[in-house]
């Protein structure tokens, strides 16, 4: 981590940042124990190793800016303000959640919060951030939409034609691509011909930078930078490669079986949590005790949280075909 950044941020912001990234981690963690137990059911994709993305990013956006992101959400959502006891009860399935229940762990979705999706479907959130954008270019609203997404989906038709069109139309766009190198269960390696992603950006013409994805210091300041830019109105869209690795399986589902063990073990002794709070220490930002007193609270706040789920209610019978639109005579 970056001793210049760290000298140049603020005391209180960088343990706000380490507050967030504790308070995510331990939010996945708890997913992933109650989806063994069995009350979170579905598909179940964890953040976990990824968190100074999402915190470094979401920092420098506004209220009424958008964020459209993948199924690998729950952070983002929770980071744009959506409360965590709404996205719990959204993953146990009950009526309390921040989707009424409907959506489960791949669809967390917030109007409010400008929080358009949890997209189930890979490079599928890319389109709707361009139409966001320019529904915002169009009423000449100063608003950014970010859009964040893996590696995997640079290989979809989606990825290529957003690109085009946001530049075409000058887009305040921020693509944010968490390359996480293992796109389900492929190395990129065996899946991209060119594995340079700003290479492969700038073929058309969007500004590009790439990050360490690692270090949420790094990742704040390029964005900061680069909003800034979007927001003035005479710049478009950009898109920044974070370079980053999740330690947990593509989901839950997932055997993960492509990659060594001995290799994930040496990502998490650099992981985004562990080399922050290394760098806090030596810089004298905080202690063991205060530390301790951070987890305690991640620990409060996603207990909180599953307790709200845990007392949750399931949908009637009776409101199954509420908002279910068909033709004809009703079934």
């Amino acid at each position: 981590m970056s001793t210049e950044l760290l000298e140049k941020i603020e005391s209180q912001k960088a343990l706000e940042f380490l507050k967030r990234m504790l308070l995510i981690r331990r939010f996945e963690e708890a997913c992933a124990e109650h989806y063994s137990a069995g009350s979170i059911r579905g598909f179940l994709h964890l953040y976990i190793g990824e968190e100074a993305i999402a915190t470094g990013v979401i920092d420098c956006l506004e209220t009424e800016d958008s964020i459209v992101a993948t199924y690998r959400e729950h952070a983002h959502a929770i980071l744009k303000g959506v409360n965590p006891k709404f996205v719990m009860a959204e993953m146990f399935g009950n009526v309390e959640g921040c989707s009424k229940g409907r959506g489960g762990s791949m669809h967390i979705f917030s109007a409010e919060h400008r929080f358009f999706g949890g997209n189930a479907i890979v490079a599928g959130g890319l389109p709707i951030a361009c139409g966001l954008a320019l529904a915002d270019q169009m009423q000449n609203l100063n608003r950014v939409t970010v859009c964040f997404f893996g590696e995997g989906a640079v290989c979809e038709g989606e990825f290529h034609e957003s690109m085009n069109l946001a530049k075409l139309w000058n887009l305040p766009v921020l693509f944010v691509c968490e390359n996480n190198q293992y796109a389900m269960g492929t190395h990129i390696k065996r899946s991209e011909s060119e594995c340079d992603l700003v290479r492969k950006v700038e073929s058309y013409n969007v500004p590009a930078t790439k990050v360490d994805g690692m270090d949420v210091l790094a990742v704040n300041e390029a964005t900061r930078s680069v909003v800034d830019r979007i927001r003035s109105g005479d710049y478009g869209p950009h898109f920044m490669e974070c370079q980053t690795y999740r330690f947990r399986a593509h989901s839950m589902f997932d055997a993960e079986l492509y990659r060594d063990k001995s290799e994930v073990e040496r990502w998490k002794k650099n992981g985004p949590i562990t080399k922050f709070v290394e760098s806090l220490k030596e810089g004298g930002f905080v202690n063991d005790e205060q530390i301790a007193l951070m987890i305690s609270e991640a620990n409060r706040q996603v207990q909180e949280a599953v307790t709200f789920a845990e007392e949750g209610t399931r949908e009637s019978v009776e409101d199954l075909l509420k908002h279910v639109l068909w033709e004809g005579e009703s079934p």
